[in-house]
């Protein structure tokens, strides 16, 4: 997320990278999954078009297919 604030690079290259960087390293595999069952990701953006965990919810989401996503705005 640095690299895209301090550098003010473009968002779809940063998500790009990023979705890279989860799938290449399976966070799918390495998080157990009842550590997040009913768990919430926090993040400080005012909304989810810019955030890093909305990244890794949704990818969570293809993973897993029955994972629900409630942003609270």
């Amino acid at each position: 997320m640095d690299e895209y604030k301090e550098k003010c690079s473009d968002w779809s290259v940063y998500e790009a990278k990023f979705l890279a960087l989860i799938a290449d390293r399976k966070v799918e595999e390495k998080v157990d999954r009842a550590l997040i069952d009913g768990g919430c990701l926090l993040c400080s953006e005012p909304t989810p078009e810019h955030c890093h965990r909305r990244l890794v919810a949704e990818y969570f989401q293809k993973a897993w297919e029955d994972v629900e996503i409630e942003h609270i705005l």
